[in-house]
């Protein structure tokens, strides 16, 4: 049966990113062992700290709701979780990899805050402002953590590579 509220579409979206976020606990680790770079493996470390907090926020969302989560698997994350493996078998380990995982690490960042920044303002339009706050919050951490990621290909891991080249 089709879904026809926008509850209904809060609710699937939610599951997805749900599913998102498990997979991403899963990629993360092999990321973190897959670079050289001490602080982009410190980077992808502390994500994984905060996506285990954004899943317990999922969580209480569902709560302050009263639904339950379906079980669904978020494709785009299977998708962007292969695309970075790929990057992992196709390049030696060192700052080129690095620099590929960082690209790879940001593209789930842009797909979490789409994905967060709807689903806050579904919240609200669905008139529940305590999950409204704990969606932005969950926004805000992922486009901090995009920023650290640009902030580090920028600086440390571009010298590395020019130098390697």
């Amino acid at each position: 049966m089709a879904s026809k509220t926008l509850q209904d579409l809060f609710i699937h979206a939610l599951s997805d990113v749900y599913s998102a976020e498990k997979q991403l606990t899963r990629a993360l680790p092999k990321l973190a062992r897959a670079t050289t770079n001490g602080q982009l493996k410190q980077a992808f470390e502390t994500h994984l700290e905060e996506t285990n907090g954004q899943i317990e926020r999922i969580d209480q969302v569902v709560e302050l709701f009263g639904v339950k989560l379906k079980r669904i698997k978020c494709a785009a994350m299977e998708g962007l979780v292969e695309e970075a493996q790929d990057e992992i078998e196709t390049f030696e380990q060192g700052p080129i990899r690095d620099a590929a995982l960082i690209a790879a690490a940001q593209k789930v960042e842009h797909y979490e805050i789409a994905t967060y920044g709807t689903l806050a303002t579904l919240a609200k339009q669905l008139g529940n402002e305590d999950a409204m706050k704990l969606l932005l919050d969950t926004l805000q951490e992922e486009k901090a953590t995009d920023e650290k990621l640009t902030q580090l290909a920028k600086t440390q891991l571009a010298e590395e590579v020019q130098q390697k080249g």
